[in-house]
């Protein structure tokens, strides 16, 4: 008996046609839906999540800043690991009382609070903070792009 029609026999391009199915009936989840979707922002505009780049940019600024800042108080020697006790405590201050760091307000973003129209929790700063300062959790995003650091405190970056 010879293989269903349509089919090849064993050996017989089963990679081609499996690689086809793949390609062609499946899409990713992903690709269904606008970031931000499943948490009630809108797919682009204000209020809608920022982007990998735009971020960076931000957190770069923010780095920089924090470095000068700490320089201030070491030099003439380089600020070292003092800038980055800087850059936690204008990260945590600004996010607990502004919402947005320095960086973050020049890029035009915000830090999306879980409950709208109420100011971020202390410990949701300092926890959020805490994971930045060791950067893998910022660079573990999941599908609508949320650093590991804002699912665990369930916040997001949004433009502004």
């Amino acid at each position: 008996m010879g293989p269903a029609p349509g089919m090849r026999g064993a050996g017989e391009g089963w990679s081609f046609l499996y690689a086809g199915c793949m390609v062609n009936d499946v899409q990713p989840p992903s690709q269904d839906r606008a970031r931000g979707a499943s948490l009630g922002l809108p797919g682009e505009g204000p209020g809608s999540l920022a982007s990998f780049s735009t971020r960076v940019v931000a957190f770069l600024v923010d780095a920089l800043g924090s470095a000068l800042v700490a320089g201030l108080f070491t030099a003439p020697d380089l600020p070292g690991n003092w800038a980055l006790v800087a850059f936690a405590v204008v990260t945590v201050l600004t996010l607990a009382v502004f919402g947005q760091t320095p960086g973050m307000r020049l890029r035009g973003l915000r830090l999306a609070h879980p409950r709208p129209g109420q100011r971020l929790a202390l410990w949701r700063a300092v926890v959020r903070t805490a994971l930045l300062c060791l950067l893998v959790p910022a660079l573990l995003v999941d599908a609508d792009g949320r650093g590991l650091h804002d699912r665990l405190t369930d916040t997001a970056v949004v433009r502004d």
